[in-house]
């Protein structure tokens, strides 16, 4: 073994050997905080150095080295191992400064919601009974929400007053800290709603007076776990792969559709009644990959 990696690596053990005695580690941590430092010590050692010589260059050097072979989750806490490593030898005056102290954590990257074709939603829209009061309700249901992105939640929670029809919007309570917002259905999700309200939503609530827009076959108000067995029934029918399913998979499509046809991403934050436009930017790239394309298809070097 190289010399250097050799004593690197007896560092490391001390490490370990003292947080383990000092912070009471489970055997899970200890073992993390083992593999991602010596990993570090081992890339170090090929440029020359110590653990304990390390400077923020070195460190910001391994990170992106790193970041082409690991997940950013794995980044983050191979970052965090090292701030504790080297705070407790800044701590123990091994060290006259710790050099993870300015670095910053690698930003985690959410995963885009594997998202649906437009011709998949037509199919899905396509695929409720028209001849049964069921079937009305449930493509009312599902035009609405490929129409507004609403949550399931907020679809099965939706009061009948909050509906205006008329206007052609909805007035949505939802999210976090029950905000309002306003969202327009359009003229298809207007059109099947009216053929709900006149002739579906009676039979069902059989002279029953129930509070939301959508109930059940008794009338009642309809659960997000019935709104998602409805959803996930259609999605059979229509051929929509199991991995493409989520409770959000309407919601996810009116987003992404709304970016590929031009919409604006904080238009789009607006709809979808995100208080933060970070949570909105899971679907940047799907804007991206539209000016791409326009590029592509328009720019003499494209």
């Amino acid at each position: 073994m190289n010399p250097l990696l050799e004593a690197s690596l007896r560092v490391v053990d001390d490490f370990i050997d003292q947080v383990w005695l000092g912070d009471g580690l489970a055997a899970n941590t200890a073992d993390s905080y083992r593999r991602d430092l010596a990993i570090w010590a081992d890339w170090l050692a090929g440029e020359g150095k110590p653990v304990l010589a390390a400077d923020r260059d070195d460190i910001q050097a391994f990170l992106a080295r790193q970041a082409r072979d690991v997940k950013a989750s794995t980044l983050a806490r191979r970052l965090a191992s090292l701030r504790k490593f080297y705070r407790h030898w800044r701590q123990a005056e091994r060290i006259a400064d710790d050099p993870t102290e300015l670095l910053t954590s690698p930003r985690r990257v959410r995963p885009l919601p594997k998202g649906l074709e437009e011709a998949q939603v037509e199919a899905l829209l396509a695929a409720p009974d028209l001849g049964t009061a069921g079937g009305v309700r449930d493509r009312a249901m599902l035009e609405l929400m490929y129409a507004t992105g609403l949550r399931v939640s907020e679809l099965v929670g939706l009061p009948m007053e909050r509906l205006y029809l008329t206007e052609g919007f909805v007035q949505v309570v939802g999210g976090k800290g029950g905000k309002q917002r306003v969202v327009p259905m359009g003229d298809e999700a207007a059109h099947w709603l009216t053929r709900y309200l006149t002739e579906s939503r009676p039979v069902l609530c059989a002279g029953k007076a129930a509070p939301t827009l959508f109930v059940n076959q008794r009338g009642e108000p309809l659960t997000r776990q019935g709104a998602w067995f409805i959803i996930k029934g259609y999605a059979t029918q229509a051929s929509i792969a199991a991995e493409k399913l989520s409770p959000h998979v309407l919601r996810h499509a009116f987003a992404t559709h709304l970016l590929n046809h031009g919409a604006d991403l904080r238009v789009v934050q607006m709809l979808l009644g995100h208080t933060d436009i970070g949570t909105t930017q899971i679907y940047t790239h799907v804007a991206t990959a539209r000016l791409q394309a326009l590029h592509k298809s328009h720019h003499p070097r494209g």
